[in-house]
């Protein structure tokens, strides 16, 4: 029994303490439970952790696209950016008749893909959090499955114009290209097509302009081939969504195991999802590699703790109904439970939201918890390779780069047996170890990057919108 006052604990953190008697074999709740305070930023311990190293893990290799500016793509993507969301509709009628008349003929190319979104006008541009949507739209049209091939479609009245999203010099492969070929570099122009321009006249020739730019960039990627790459080379987005008690339980732990796994074979991980890792924020402090990020790291949690309280909420505005049905109590042992996907490496870098990853080892990318938010922001930081846990079951996909889903209950994992990719559930059952299901995903990864085996999500062409943050001004 817990009388009223006693503290409750998950993963040894008490996550609230018991509002009135609980009789033992009752179910605990949030109305149970008065939630802690969130911890505070100030005297946390800063890169305390000093423990081993991990061992390098040699020899594991993949099959990729090695790109002009050194990344290496899992898949062979074309990738039509909008500059402003008015130009969407064009834009998905011209990439179905790409996909129709020109695809076949390349048969090296995976896809192409429409980058829509709902930024571009309309917001105050210049206010000091646009830079947030501006930067995450151009390191999403850089990430590594697009092969450096950018092009653009504008309306050409829209107040992020192209030049502004994409400055001379942002793109590797059209400056190297446009060095061989005219001698000039930073000066290259990029590949738009202006809807506005006077050229075009009716919605044909809209159509058929943006058909005829993306045929050439469908010829340099067709030209490309996959060579063999170290497992170094990968990019992985960790994320989880639809959770329930066994998401920090099973399939977290399984992720974070092959977190270090990938760490300690060179490769780049990232976590994420602030409101979902901010009450633990004094554990990855202390597993920060250097004082500088673990300063990084509370700049970031200072910055989304500001932007809620202009919102009027807090972190508990987190949890989801389905959280709850699924046994979640509060934020704070969802927060526990999802830190559980970052392992046990040090955090070697800080992303801010929408920059681009420069360096290798465990990565914290500061995101909303959105799924697509953070998938949208994930994908602007450069991955080539999404991992997604879940409990409750969504059909979540990203367009761009193949996501794994790992299913933390075997019911589920039977119940959606062609939407799971992996389950987790057998922890729980006893029929695997966490180890076991981190190496079964570890595998699986490689033959995914390799182009050997495809995700659930990419069989069933299933995909969610991007959503850009914008913490600016909508005008």
């Amino acid at each position: 029994d817990l009388p009223a006052g006693s503290p409750v604990l998950r993963y040894n953190v008490v996550i609230g303490r018991t509002t009135r008697d609980v009789p033992a074999g009752s179910w605990v709740h949030e109305r149970l439970l008065e939630m802690p305070a969130a911890r505070s930023l100030e005297g946390l311990p800063i890169a305390t952790v000093k423990g081993a190293p991990l061992p390098p893990l040699e020899g594991y290799t993949f099959e990729g696209y090695r790109n002009a500016d050194g990344s290496v793509g899992t898949r062979n993507i074309l990738a039509i950016t909008q500059t402003v969301q008015c130009v969407a509709g064009v834009t998905d009628y011209a990439v179905q008749r790409i996909k129709a008349e020109l695809l076949p003929r390349f048969p090296n190319v995976d896809d192409v893909v429409a980058l829509e979104h709902g930024y571009g006008c309309g917001v105050a541009i210049d206010a000091p959090d646009a830079v947030v949507p501006i930067r995450t739209l151009r390191n999403i049209s850089l990430n590594p499955n697009f092969g450096g091939e950018v092009m653009l479609v504008s309306l050409g009245c829209e107040k992020l114009q192209p030049e502004r999203l994409m400055p001379p010099g942002t793109i590797a492969i059209v400056d190297e290209r446009n060095v061989a070929d005219t001698g000039i570099n930073a000066d290259a122009k990029l590949d738009v097509v202006c809807l506005q321009d006077e050229a075009h006249v009716g919605f044909m020739s809209m159509v058929e302009s943006i058909v005829r730019q993306a045929e050439e960039h469908l010829e340099r990627l067709n030209a490309r081939r996959r060579e063999t790459v170290p497992a170094g080379e990968l990019v992985v987005g960790v994320q989880c969504g639809g959770s329930d008690a066994f998401s920090g339980v099973t399939a977290n732990p399984a992720v974070g195991f092959c977190t270090d796994l990938l760490v300690r074979a060179g490769a780049t991980v990232m976590f994420s999802e602030v409101t979902e890792v901010r009450d633990g924020i004094d554990q990855l402090t202390a597993r920060a590699a250097t004082p500088e990020v673990a300063n990084a790291m509370i700049r970031e949690m200072a910055w989304y703790d500001a932007y809620l309280q202009r919102g009027r909420v807090d972190r508990s505005a987190n949890t989801t109904p389905g959280n709850k049905k699924g046994g979640l109590s509060n934020i704070v042992e969802k927060a526990m439970g999802s830190i559980v996907k970052s392992g046990t490496a040090p955090i070697s870098g800080v992303l801010a939201p929408g920059e681009k990853v420069r360096q290798k080892g465990l990565i914290y990318a500061a995101t909303p918890a959105s799924d697509f938010i953070c998938g949208t922001l994930q994908l602007a930081a450069g991955i080539n390779l999404h991992v997604f846990t879940t409990g409750r079951g969504t059909p979540y996909g990203l367009a761009q780069v193949p996501v794994i889903k790992v299913a933390t209950r075997s019911d589920l994992a039977r119940r959606w047996h062609d939407l799971m990719d992996v389950n987790a559930g057998r922890i729980a059952d006893g029929s695997a170890t966490i180890e076991e299901v981190g190496w079964e995903l570890f595998r699986l990864m490689l033959d995914v990057a390799s182009g050997k085996k495809k995700t659930w999500a990419e069989q069933w062409k299933l995909h969610n919108s991007l959503v850009l943050f914008n913490p600016a001004p909508v005008t």
